[in-house]
């Protein structure tokens, strides 16, 4: 399978000034999929402009025709699986199809506390992502669902007509630990990394990878322990937090190169942050343009 190349959004821009230009650019340069993050809000742009993921995924389906669209990733840190559920038939309807819900634990940044309540432990977000995980699946596969957990529940909520893609639009599971790979393998369309966050700071490059092909031998053993073939999940790397950083999208070389190595771990699609000046994700907008259109026909 050829590597696929994505780019994620962020939600940082008024529609009108800038917005609606990204997503109809990401389709014309032929990205797979733009995906944006689901945030209330997020490290360094948290005291600037920041706008809700399903509506402007939403507008972003009006003004796309052949693009996917998905959120990297939603997580329970704001979100109930009965509200979400509805929001995302809505947008899967809207778009003739064209979504996938990248979906994690959540961490412990400005989503964990802006409902008022403490930061949940690694534990609790383990725990309620667990229950999470099967309830949001049910409610997208079933017209009518009643459950009662630790966490959650519903009470005869209905979801019809159901998602255009069937049984429900794909799932792709944020995990790295032993509950959330677990989690990837019985529900997830694909999985999803950023790398070793450990290394990000102090490790190499080299390093990365072999942290990364540990990962991915992780899933691949959890997958065998429940009968399923880890080579029809789909694997993507969210760039940009490993200790390579931006250096990959210097240059088309620099990206090819390490766009390979990810390759040869079995990575099927790779997620390049759009470009943003004075941020962390500050790119060359030409370079990142000429990645986009070149960089396929190398990676073949």
């Amino acid at each position: 399978m050829s590597l696929r190349l994505s780019t994620v959004i962020l939600p940082h821009r008024r529609w009108h000034e800038g917005g609606r230009a990204a997503w109809t650019r990401a389709e014309q340069l032929g990205f797979h999929t733009a995906y944006t993050y689901d945030h209330l809000s997020w490290r360094t742009f948290r005291d600037g402009p920041w706008f809700g993921a399903v509506p402007t995924l939403t507008a972003a389906a009006t003004v796309t025709e052949r693009l996917r669209l998905g959120t990297l990733v939603t997580s329970p840190n704001f979100r109930h699986p009965v509200t979400l559920a509805k929001e995302l038939i809505s947008l899967d309807d809207i778009s003739g199809g064209r979504v996938t819900l990248g979906i994690g634990a959540g961490g412990t940044g400005f989503d964990a506390t802006a409902l008022g309540q403490e930061p949940w432990t690694p534990r609790e977000r383990a725990d309620r992502f667990a229950e999470f995980v099967p309830l949001l699946d049910r409610l997208l596969s079933e017209d009518a669902v009643s459950y009662d957990g630790d966490f959650y529940s519903a009470h005869e909520a209905r979801n019809i007509p159901g998602c255009v893609q069937r049984p429900r639009l794909p799932f792709a599971v944020a995990a790295t630990g032993p509950r959330g790979l677990r989690l990837a393998a019985r529900y997830g369309e694909a999985w999803v990394t950023t790398g070793d966050p450990k290394l990000f700071e102090n490790g190499t490059p080299e390093q990365s990878v072999q942290a990364i092909r540990g990962q991915a031998e992780k899933l691949a053993d959890t997958c065998a322990e429940i009968g399923r073939d880890v080579t029809g999940l789909d694997k993507v790397l969210l760039t940009g937090f490993t200790p390579d950083r931006n250096g990959p999208l210097q240059s088309l070389g620099a990206f090819v190169d390490f766009a390979g190595r990810h390759a040869e771990l079995g990575f099927t699609e790779l997620v390049l942050h759009w470009p943003i000046p004075d941020s962390p994700f500050a790119t060359d907008e030409k370079v990142f343009e000429q990645i986009a259109i070149e960089a396929p026909a190398e990676l073949r």
